[in-house]
Protein backbone atom coordinates (compact mmCIF):
# COMPACT_ATOMS: atom_id res chain seq x y z
CA UNK A 1 0.00 0.00 0.00
CA UNK A 2 1.35 3.23 -1.07
CA UNK A 3 1.85 5.31 2.38
CA UNK A 4 2.41 8.80 0.61
CA UNK A 5 6.14 8.83 0.98
CA UNK A 6 7.31 8.62 -2.32
CA UNK A 7 4.59 10.67 -3.92
CA UNK A 8 6.16 14.06 -4.62
CA UNK A 9 9.26 12.27 -6.52
CA UNK A 10 10.33 11.08 -9.95
CA UNK A 11 7.16 12.18 -11.26
CA UNK A 12 9.03 14.25 -13.83
CA UNK A 13 9.86 11.98 -16.48
CA UNK A 14 7.17 9.39 -16.40
CA UNK A 15 4.21 11.43 -17.60
CA UNK A 16 2.64 8.73 -19.15
CA UNK A 17 2.33 7.24 -15.53
CA UNK A 18 -0.95 4.99 -17.31
CA UNK A 19 -3.76 7.94 -16.53
CA UNK A 20 -3.34 11.86 -17.22
CA UNK A 21 -1.81 14.72 -15.77
CA UNK A 22 -3.05 17.78 -15.30
CA UNK A 23 -2.07 21.17 -15.05
CA UNK A 24 -2.52 21.82 -10.97
CA UNK A 25 -2.97 25.99 -10.87
CA UNK A 26 -2.72 27.95 -7.65
CA UNK A 27 -2.29 31.94 -6.12
CA UNK A 28 -0.50 33.14 -3.83
CA UNK A 29 -3.00 34.53 -1.63
CA UNK A 30 -2.46 33.96 1.87
CA UNK A 31 -1.90 29.94 2.49
CA UNK A 32 -5.62 28.65 1.61
CA UNK A 33 -5.16 28.16 -2.08
CA UNK A 34 -1.29 26.55 -1.93
CA UNK A 35 -2.43 24.48 0.68
CA UNK A 36 -5.07 22.73 -1.34
CA UNK A 37 -2.83 22.11 -4.49
CA UNK A 38 0.72 21.34 -2.51
CA UNK A 39 -1.17 17.64 -2.24
CA UNK A 40 -2.18 17.30 -6.00
CA UNK A 41 1.24 17.54 -6.90
CA UNK A 42 1.46 13.88 -7.65
CA UNK A 43 -1.38 14.87 -10.49
CA UNK A 44 0.64 17.90 -11.78
CA UNK A 45 2.29 17.72 -15.09
CA UNK A 46 5.98 17.77 -14.67
CA UNK A 47 5.74 17.15 -10.76
CA UNK A 48 5.58 20.99 -10.88
CA UNK A 49 2.49 23.45 -9.74
CA UNK A 50 1.66 26.49 -11.59
CA UNK A 51 1.66 29.52 -9.70
CA UNK A 52 -0.84 31.83 -11.75
CA UNK A 53 -0.08 35.05 -9.68
CA UNK A 54 3.86 34.31 -9.81
CA UNK A 55 5.14 32.27 -12.89
CA UNK A 56 8.44 32.34 -15.26
CA UNK A 57 7.96 34.56 -18.13
CA UNK A 58 4.58 35.82 -16.96
CA UNK A 59 3.90 39.44 -18.43
CA UNK A 60 4.66 42.92 -16.41
CA UNK A 61 1.21 43.69 -16.61
CA UNK A 62 -0.67 40.17 -15.44
CA UNK A 63 2.04 40.46 -12.27
CA UNK A 64 0.40 44.09 -11.28
CA UNK A 65 -2.79 42.89 -11.64
CA UNK A 66 -2.09 40.38 -9.43
CA UNK A 67 -0.01 41.92 -6.71
CA UNK A 68 -2.46 44.90 -6.29
CA UNK A 69 -5.08 41.99 -5.63
CA UNK A 70 -2.65 40.43 -2.76
CA UNK A 71 -1.60 43.51 -1.49
CA UNK A 72 -5.37 44.75 -0.93
CA UNK A 73 -6.28 41.25 0.74
CA UNK A 74 -2.81 41.44 2.81
CA UNK A 75 -3.63 45.29 3.81
CA UNK A 76 -6.84 44.59 4.86
CA UNK A 77 -6.22 41.52 7.00
CA UNK A 78 -3.82 43.35 9.10
CA UNK A 79 -5.64 46.82 8.87
CA UNK A 80 -8.35 44.98 10.91
CA UNK A 81 -6.14 45.32 13.93
CA UNK A 82 -6.12 49.45 13.57
CA UNK A 83 -7.84 50.66 16.41
CA UNK A 84 -11.44 52.86 15.67
CA UNK A 85 -11.03 53.12 11.94
CA UNK A 86 -9.46 48.93 11.52
CA UNK A 87 -12.91 47.11 12.16
CA UNK A 88 -15.14 49.62 10.58
CA UNK A 89 -13.01 49.10 7.00
CA UNK A 90 -13.02 45.89 7.41
CA UNK A 91 -16.41 45.26 7.88
CA UNK A 92 -17.18 47.05 4.25
CA UNK A 93 -14.40 45.38 2.77
CA UNK A 94 -16.22 41.98 3.89
CA UNK A 95 -19.82 42.96 3.49
CA UNK A 96 -18.43 43.38 -0.35
CA UNK A 97 -17.34 39.70 -0.18
CA UNK A 98 -20.01 38.89 1.89
CA UNK A 99 -21.70 34.93 1.93
CA UNK A 100 -25.59 35.55 2.03
CA UNK A 101 -27.06 33.41 4.48
CA UNK A 102 -28.31 30.14 3.10
CA UNK A 103 -32.12 29.80 4.21
CA UNK A 104 -34.55 30.65 2.32
CA UNK A 105 -33.06 28.63 -0.39
CA UNK A 106 -33.30 31.06 -3.23
CA UNK A 107 -31.92 31.80 -6.93
CA UNK A 108 -28.61 33.68 -6.00
CA UNK A 109 -27.33 33.53 -9.47
CA UNK A 110 -26.95 36.70 -10.45
CA UNK A 111 -23.65 37.78 -10.63
CA UNK A 112 -22.17 39.57 -7.65
CA UNK A 113 -20.24 43.41 -7.85
CA UNK A 114 -16.80 41.48 -6.87
CA UNK A 115 -17.51 39.05 -10.29
CA UNK A 116 -18.43 41.90 -12.73
CA UNK A 117 -14.90 43.42 -11.50
CA UNK A 118 -13.26 40.34 -11.86
CA UNK A 119 -14.53 39.53 -15.58
CA UNK A 120 -14.01 42.90 -16.40
CA UNK A 121 -10.27 42.96 -15.62
CA UNK A 122 -9.59 39.59 -17.37
CA UNK A 123 -11.53 41.17 -20.51
CA UNK A 124 -10.41 44.86 -20.43
CA UNK A 125 -6.40 43.81 -19.06
CA UNK A 126 -6.03 40.73 -21.08
CA UNK A 127 -5.33 39.40 -17.34
CA UNK A 128 -4.19 35.33 -18.06
CA UNK A 129 -4.43 35.23 -21.56
CA UNK A 130 -0.79 34.58 -21.81
CA UNK A 131 -1.20 31.93 -18.72
CA UNK A 132 -3.90 29.81 -20.64
CA UNK A 133 -2.64 30.21 -24.05
CA UNK A 134 0.38 28.85 -22.73
CA UNK A 135 -1.53 25.81 -21.17
CA UNK A 136 -3.19 25.76 -24.10
CA UNK A 137 -0.36 23.95 -25.94
CA UNK A 138 -1.45 20.67 -23.89
CA UNK A 139 -5.04 20.29 -23.44
CA UNK A 140 -5.08 18.37 -20.46
CA UNK A 141 -7.41 18.82 -17.32
CA UNK A 142 -6.80 21.92 -15.43
CA UNK A 143 -7.37 22.07 -11.91
CA UNK A 144 -7.09 24.95 -9.91
CA UNK A 145 -7.94 25.63 -6.52
CA UNK A 146 -8.67 29.46 -6.34
CA UNK A 147 -11.59 30.96 -9.08
CA UNK A 148 -9.85 33.39 -11.41
CA UNK A 149 -7.39 30.76 -13.10
CA UNK A 150 -11.01 29.02 -13.69
CA UNK A 151 -12.81 32.16 -15.04
CA UNK A 152 -9.29 32.72 -16.62
CA UNK A 153 -9.28 29.36 -18.60
CA UNK A 154 -13.26 29.58 -19.76
CA UNK A 155 -12.81 33.32 -20.93
CA UNK A 156 -9.56 32.46 -23.56
CA UNK A 157 -11.15 29.37 -24.48
CA UNK A 158 -9.03 26.79 -22.65
CA UNK A 159 -9.17 23.63 -24.83
CA UNK A 160 -9.08 20.86 -21.90
CA UNK A 161 -11.70 20.60 -18.52
CA UNK A 162 -11.54 22.89 -16.34
CA UNK A 163 -11.93 22.04 -12.33
CA UNK A 164 -11.94 24.03 -9.33
CA UNK A 165 -11.02 23.41 -6.08
CA UNK A 166 -13.10 24.90 -3.29
CA UNK A 167 -11.60 26.30 -0.26
CA UNK A 168 -13.75 27.01 2.53
CA UNK A 169 -17.20 25.57 4.28
CA UNK A 170 -19.02 27.94 2.54
CA UNK A 171 -18.56 30.18 -0.58
CA UNK A 172 -19.62 33.76 -1.85
CA UNK A 173 -20.97 34.19 -5.07
CA UNK A 174 -17.99 34.84 -6.84
CA UNK A 175 -16.61 31.43 -7.07
CA UNK A 176 -18.97 30.77 -9.43
CA UNK A 177 -18.87 31.60 -13.01
CA UNK A 178 -20.77 34.69 -14.29
CA UNK A 179 -22.93 32.58 -16.66
CA UNK A 180 -23.56 29.29 -14.32
CA UNK A 181 -25.80 27.55 -16.58
CA UNK A 182 -22.96 28.24 -19.61
CA UNK A 183 -20.38 27.31 -17.93
CA UNK A 184 -18.11 24.57 -18.27
CA UNK A 185 -15.72 24.57 -15.00
CA UNK A 186 -16.32 21.93 -12.96
CA UNK A 187 -16.19 21.88 -8.73
CA UNK A 188 -14.59 19.84 -6.12
CA UNK A 189 -16.49 20.58 -3.21
CA UNK A 190 -15.24 20.06 0.60
CA UNK A 191 -18.23 19.36 1.99
CA UNK A 192 -22.36 19.35 1.78
CA UNK A 193 -22.61 23.22 2.19
CA UNK A 194 -21.09 24.16 -0.95
CA UNK A 195 -22.30 21.78 -3.30
CA UNK A 196 -25.70 22.88 -2.34
CA UNK A 197 -24.64 26.64 -2.41
CA UNK A 198 -22.88 25.92 -6.08
CA UNK A 199 -26.37 24.65 -6.87
CA UNK A 200 -27.94 28.56 -5.43
CA UNK A 201 -26.14 29.72 -7.51
CA UNK A 202 -27.01 28.58 -10.38
CA UNK A 203 -24.09 25.95 -10.96
CA UNK A 204 -25.31 22.52 -12.94
CA UNK A 205 -25.77 19.75 -11.01
CA UNK A 206 -23.62 17.69 -12.66
CA UNK A 207 -21.27 20.00 -12.59
CA UNK A 208 -20.61 19.72 -8.79
CA UNK A 209 -18.65 17.24 -7.20
CA UNK A 210 -17.95 16.36 -3.40
CA UNK A 211 -14.70 14.90 -2.65
CA UNK A 212 -13.42 16.30 0.67
CA UNK A 213 -10.57 19.41 1.17
CA UNK A 214 -7.35 17.82 -0.41
CA UNK A 215 -5.03 16.46 2.64
CA UNK A 216 -1.74 15.80 2.31
CA UNK A 217 -1.31 12.11 1.57
CA UNK A 218 1.95 12.10 4.52
CA UNK A 219 -0.65 12.60 7.10
CA UNK A 220 -3.45 10.41 5.70
CA UNK A 221 -1.04 7.50 4.53
CA UNK A 222 -2.73 5.91 0.93
CA UNK A 223 -6.34 4.98 0.52
CA UNK A 224 -7.07 2.75 3.90
CA UNK A 225 -5.76 5.90 6.02
CA UNK A 226 -2.99 4.61 7.73
CA UNK A 227 -0.60 6.94 8.82
CA UNK A 228 -3.95 8.71 9.80
CA UNK A 229 -5.72 5.94 12.30
CA UNK A 230 -2.18 5.50 13.98
CA UNK A 231 -1.75 9.04 14.43
CA UNK A 232 -5.03 9.30 16.18
CA UNK A 233 -4.56 5.92 18.06
CA UNK A 234 -1.93 8.09 19.87
CA UNK A 235 -3.60 10.84 20.16
CA UNK A 236 -6.63 9.87 21.78
CA UNK A 237 -4.45 8.46 25.00
CA UNK A 238 -2.56 11.99 24.94
CA UNK A 239 -5.82 14.00 24.94
CA UNK A 240 -7.92 11.12 27.24
CA UNK A 241 -5.56 10.37 29.86
CA UNK A 242 -8.64 9.85 32.40
CA UNK A 243 -10.73 7.37 29.64
CA UNK A 244 -13.71 9.12 30.61
CA UNK A 245 -14.10 9.28 26.42
CA UNK A 246 -12.05 6.40 25.54
CA UNK A 247 -13.84 4.08 27.80
CA UNK A 248 -17.18 5.33 26.79
CA UNK A 249 -16.88 4.57 22.93
CA UNK A 250 -14.89 1.79 23.20
CA UNK A 251 -16.75 0.17 20.28
CA UNK A 252 -16.47 3.03 17.76
CA UNK A 253 -12.94 3.94 18.37
CA UNK A 254 -12.28 -0.01 18.00
CA UNK A 255 -14.28 -0.03 15.02
CA UNK A 256 -12.82 2.98 13.44
CA UNK A 257 -9.17 2.83 14.31
CA UNK A 258 -8.68 -0.99 13.90
CA UNK A 259 -5.28 -2.90 14.36
CA UNK A 260 -4.23 0.98 15.74
CA UNK A 261 -6.27 0.51 19.19
CA UNK A 262 -5.31 0.54 21.83
CA UNK A 263 -1.79 1.94 20.95
CA UNK A 264 1.54 0.29 22.32
CA UNK A 265 2.01 2.93 25.80
CA UNK A 266 2.71 6.12 25.05
CA UNK A 267 3.47 8.51 27.59
CA UNK A 268 4.49 12.21 27.09
CA UNK A 269 2.44 15.41 27.67
CA UNK A 270 -0.33 16.80 24.82
CA UNK A 271 1.10 18.83 21.92
CA UNK A 272 -0.54 22.21 21.25
CA UNK A 273 0.11 24.04 17.68
CA UNK A 274 -0.85 27.28 17.04
CA UNK A 275 -0.52 28.37 13.55
CA UNK A 276 -1.27 32.22 12.70
CA UNK A 277 -2.24 33.29 8.89
CA UNK A 278 -0.17 33.71 5.90
CA UNK A 279 -0.61 37.70 6.71
CA UNK A 280 1.16 37.28 9.93
CA UNK A 281 -2.11 37.96 11.74
CA UNK A 282 -2.46 37.69 15.41
CA UNK A 283 1.18 36.76 15.74
CA UNK A 284 0.88 38.32 19.16
CA UNK A 285 -1.93 35.58 20.39
CA UNK A 286 0.75 33.08 19.77
CA UNK A 287 3.09 34.42 22.39
CA UNK A 288 0.23 35.12 24.88
CA UNK A 289 -0.35 31.63 24.94
CA UNK A 290 3.37 30.51 25.76
CA UNK A 291 3.58 33.08 28.30
CA UNK A 292 0.30 31.93 29.92
CA UNK A 293 1.25 28.15 29.71
CA UNK A 294 5.26 29.16 30.55
CA UNK A 295 5.07 26.81 34.20
CA UNK A 296 3.22 24.15 32.36
CA UNK A 297 6.31 24.45 30.18
CA UNK A 298 8.86 24.52 32.17
CA UNK A 299 6.98 20.91 34.14
CA UNK A 300 7.03 19.55 30.78
CA UNK A 301 3.06 19.38 31.11
CA UNK A 302 3.01 20.63 27.56
CA UNK A 303 5.10 20.76 24.34
CA UNK A 304 3.73 24.00 22.08
CA UNK A 305 4.87 24.15 18.07
CA UNK A 306 4.18 27.79 16.68
CA UNK A 307 3.68 28.23 12.90
CA UNK A 308 5.62 31.25 11.35
CA UNK A 309 4.93 29.79 7.83
CA UNK A 310 7.51 31.53 5.66
CA UNK A 311 7.88 35.08 7.56
CA UNK A 312 11.28 35.26 8.67
CA UNK A 313 9.97 38.24 10.54
CA UNK A 314 7.23 36.58 12.52
CA UNK A 315 10.07 33.32 13.06
CA UNK A 316 12.29 35.79 14.92
CA UNK A 317 9.57 37.48 16.36
CA UNK A 318 8.53 33.70 18.05
CA UNK A 319 12.31 33.28 19.06
CA UNK A 320 12.83 36.92 20.70
CA UNK A 321 9.21 36.84 22.74
CA UNK A 322 10.07 33.28 24.42
CA UNK A 323 13.58 34.26 24.93
CA UNK A 324 12.06 37.48 26.86
CA UNK A 325 9.81 35.00 28.76
CA UNK A 326 12.83 33.42 29.88
CA UNK A 327 12.30 29.83 28.14
CA UNK A 328 15.23 29.99 26.02
CA UNK A 329 16.29 26.81 26.87
CA UNK A 330 13.28 25.31 25.88
CA UNK A 331 13.45 26.38 22.42
CA UNK A 332 14.23 23.57 20.16
CA UNK A 333 12.77 21.10 22.78
CA UNK A 334 9.17 21.29 24.51
CA UNK A 335 8.84 24.78 22.16
CA UNK A 336 9.68 24.42 18.01
CA UNK A 337 9.09 26.80 15.98
CA UNK A 338 7.94 25.70 12.14
CA UNK A 339 9.64 28.32 9.39
CA UNK A 340 9.89 27.69 5.53
CA UNK A 341 12.06 29.05 3.44
CA UNK A 342 9.06 28.98 0.77
CA UNK A 343 6.14 27.45 0.71
CA UNK A 344 6.78 24.13 -0.17
CA UNK A 345 9.41 23.49 2.55
CA UNK A 346 7.01 25.10 5.26
CA UNK A 347 4.09 22.69 3.72
CA UNK A 348 6.40 19.57 4.09
CA UNK A 349 7.54 20.68 7.60
CA UNK A 350 4.05 21.74 8.76
CA UNK A 351 2.68 18.45 7.61
CA UNK A 352 5.27 16.34 9.58
CA UNK A 353 5.01 17.87 12.55
CA UNK A 354 1.59 17.85 12.28
CA UNK A 355 1.69 14.36 12.93
CA UNK A 356 2.66 14.81 16.44
CA UNK A 357 0.34 17.48 17.04
CA UNK A 358 -2.74 16.61 19.52
CA UNK A 359 -4.99 20.12 19.20
CA UNK A 360 -4.56 22.58 16.61
CA UNK A 361 -4.81 26.23 17.48
CA UNK A 362 -5.75 28.03 14.98
CA UNK A 363 -8.11 31.06 12.83
CA UNK A 364 -10.82 29.22 11.01
CA UNK A 365 -9.06 29.28 7.16
CA UNK A 366 -8.56 26.37 4.87
CA UNK A 367 -6.74 24.61 8.08
CA UNK A 368 -10.80 24.03 9.33
CA UNK A 369 -10.53 20.66 7.18
CA UNK A 370 -7.37 19.29 8.80
CA UNK A 371 -10.03 18.19 11.59
CA UNK A 372 -10.41 15.29 9.41
CA UNK A 373 -7.16 14.26 10.48
CA UNK A 374 -8.90 13.76 13.94
CA UNK A 375 -7.27 16.90 15.08
CA UNK A 376 -9.54 19.24 17.59
CA UNK A 377 -9.33 22.78 16.72
CA UNK A 378 -9.16 25.71 19.19
CA UNK A 379 -10.70 28.29 17.32
CA UNK A 380 -9.23 31.67 17.03
CA UNK A 381 -10.84 34.75 15.97
CA UNK A 382 -12.04 34.73 12.16
CA UNK A 383 -10.64 36.89 9.45
CA UNK A 384 -13.60 37.64 7.11
CA UNK A 385 -17.41 36.23 6.17
CA UNK A 386 -16.00 32.64 4.74
CA UNK A 387 -13.78 31.86 8.26
CA UNK A 388 -17.17 32.80 10.27
CA UNK A 389 -18.90 30.11 8.54
CA UNK A 390 -16.14 27.58 8.42
CA UNK A 391 -16.36 28.51 12.32
CA UNK A 392 -20.10 27.88 12.11
CA UNK A 393 -19.00 24.19 10.36
CA UNK A 394 -16.02 23.39 12.89
CA UNK A 395 -18.90 23.90 15.61
CA UNK A 396 -21.85 22.13 14.18
CA UNK A 397 -19.76 19.10 13.65
CA UNK A 398 -18.23 19.21 17.28
CA UNK A 399 -14.57 18.93 16.55
CA UNK A 400 -14.06 22.40 17.32
CA UNK A 401 -14.69 24.89 20.16
CA UNK A 402 -13.87 28.81 20.89
CA UNK A 403 -11.15 29.55 23.52
CA UNK A 404 -11.87 30.54 26.89
CA UNK A 405 -10.16 33.57 28.18
CA UNK A 406 -6.21 33.49 27.30
CA UNK A 407 -5.24 34.43 30.45
CA UNK A 408 -6.36 31.74 31.78
CA UNK A 409 -5.41 28.61 28.70
CA UNK A 410 -3.23 27.04 31.72
CA UNK A 411 -6.45 26.16 33.68
CA UNK A 412 -9.14 25.56 30.90
CA UNK A 413 -7.06 23.68 28.41
CA UNK A 414 -6.22 20.92 31.03
CA UNK A 415 -9.52 20.52 32.40
CA UNK A 416 -10.75 19.79 28.79
CA UNK A 417 -8.06 17.40 28.55
CA UNK A 418 -9.51 16.01 31.74
CA UNK A 419 -12.90 15.52 30.82
CA UNK A 420 -11.71 13.98 27.57
CA UNK A 421 -13.64 16.59 25.75
CA UNK A 422 -10.56 17.25 23.23
CA UNK A 423 -10.59 12.91 22.42
CA UNK A 424 -14.26 13.91 21.98
CA UNK A 425 -13.66 16.50 19.36
CA UNK A 426 -10.70 14.49 17.46
CA UNK A 427 -12.68 11.88 17.05
CA UNK A 428 -15.80 14.08 15.37
CA UNK A 429 -13.39 15.76 13.12
CA UNK A 430 -12.05 12.22 12.13
CA UNK A 431 -15.67 10.94 11.52
CA UNK A 432 -17.23 13.81 9.81
CA UNK A 433 -14.48 15.79 7.92
CA UNK A 434 -13.75 14.54 4.84
CA UNK A 435 -10.24 12.49 4.66
CA UNK A 436 -10.71 11.39 1.33
CA UNK A 437 -10.47 14.89 -1.02
CA UNK A 438 -6.79 14.01 -2.50
CA UNK A 439 -7.56 10.23 -3.81
CA UNK A 440 -11.15 11.55 -5.14
CA UNK A 441 -9.69 14.11 -7.22
CA UNK A 442 -7.11 11.42 -8.17
CA UNK A 443 -9.50 9.02 -9.24
CA UNK A 444 -11.23 11.69 -10.85
CA UNK A 445 -8.68 13.46 -13.10
CA UNK A 446 -7.64 8.77 -13.41
CA UNK A 447 -11.28 7.89 -14.91
CA UNK A 448 -12.05 11.35 -16.74
CA UNK A 449 -12.28 8.96 -19.97
CA UNK A 450 -14.54 6.83 -18.61
CA UNK A 451 -18.04 7.53 -17.25
CA UNK A 452 -18.36 10.97 -14.93
CA UNK A 453 -21.23 9.60 -13.80
CA UNK A 454 -19.86 6.30 -12.61
CA UNK A 455 -16.74 8.01 -10.76
CA UNK A 456 -18.97 10.19 -8.75
CA UNK A 457 -21.00 7.38 -7.22
CA UNK A 458 -17.73 5.78 -6.15
CA UNK A 459 -16.50 8.89 -4.12
CA UNK A 460 -15.56 8.59 -0.67
CA UNK A 461 -16.50 11.80 1.78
Amino acid sequence: MNNGKNNNHNHNHNHNHGYPKAWVVTVDMGYGHQRAAFPLKSLAYGGKIINASNYAGMPRADRKTWRESKKFYEFMSRFKRVPLFGEAAFDIYNKLQAIPSFYPKRDLSKPSAQIKETMALIKKREWGKHLIHTLNKKKIPLITTFFIPAFMAEAWEYGGDIYCVICDADISRAWAPPDPTQSKIKYFAPNYRVVERLKCYGVRAENIFLTGFPLPKENTGGRYLGNLRHDLGIRLTHLDPKKLYTSKYALTIDEHLGTNWPPPKTKGPPTLMFAVGGAGAQREMGVEIVKNLAQKIKEKKIKIILVAGIRNEVNQYFKRSIRGCGLGSHLGKNIKIIFGENTEDYFKKFNRALRQVDVLWTKPSELSFYTALGLPIIISTPIGSQEDFNRKWLTTIGSGIDPEDIDYVDEWFFDWIDSGWFARAAMQGFMEGGKYGTYNIEKFIKHKLAEVKAVKMTLQY
